[in-house]
């Protein structure tokens, strides 16, 4: 299965160990600065696609280094660097696509880089957004096995539609049975796994699957 890594512009301080997932990604695409924080953690880059207005002259130069291809576009466009980054990504044709760097900073970016996940998942292909807290999913509606992940040991369920219909939850902490969800309902927050797997499923909608990691919010 060929899996892609696309490394975007958000807080460094966010981001997860970009090298505890090399054994799973098989080419890495930096989008503007994602190429040279790729560039400084010594993973080498495929594509390099963006406008590279966040990186010095000598962070440019070690960045082209470090990239096999790079295609630099205006700062004035219709698309982010992020999205740039995956259509390029789509070329490949991967089973799964990772997004990192694309959540904290401006929400407005964090948002519109969530809502990616639509486009990802309406090819058929599995995407994941990925920070140092959370791992992000999109599912259609039908029935979809877990499996429990100590590093981001609680998940939520968000409905991503207006009206998500006909949840179930087996195996978690707290179970649900053929329930509707709507936007600005928090049942199914910050529940868990009671084993190694656990199943979820839904008749209608599209919902958000995030795992989280320990951390407290109000």
């Amino acid at each position: 299965m060929k899996s892609v890594g696309i490394v975007g512009n958000g807080p460094a301080n966010l981001l997860p160990d970009l090298l505890l997932f090399k054994g799973k990604i098989d080419i890495w695409i930096g989008a503007d600065r994602g190429a040279y924080t790729l560039t400084e953690k010594d993973i080498p880059v495929e594509y390099a696609v963006g406008d590279f207005d966040s990186i010095t002259d000598n962070e440019k130069l070690l960045m082209e280094q470090n990239t096999k291809y790079m295609e630099e576009y205006p700062s004035e466009k219709d698309e982010t660097d992020i999205e740039i980054a995956l259509n390029k990504a789509f070329e490949l044709e991967p089973e799964n696509i990772y997004l990192f760097g694309v959540t904290g900073g401006r929400i407005d970016h964090e948002l519109i880089n969530i809502q990616l996940l639509y486009l990802i998942r309406n090819k058929g292909i599995n995407g994941y957004v990925v920070d140092k807290s959370n791992s992000i999913e999109m599912a259609f509606p039908g029935t979809h096995t877990i499996l429990k992940n100590e590093a981001y040991p609680y998940i939520s369920f968000i409905p991503f539609t207006k009206v998500v219909e006909g949840i179930n939850l087996k195996g978690f902490y707290y179970p649900l049975e053929n329930a509707n969800v709507s936007w600005g309902s928090t049942r199914c927050i910050s529940n868990k796994l009671l084993s190694k797997k656990g199943t979820f499923s839904f008749e209608k909608g599209i919902l958000l699957l995030v795992k989280s990691c320990d951390t407290i919010q109000a």
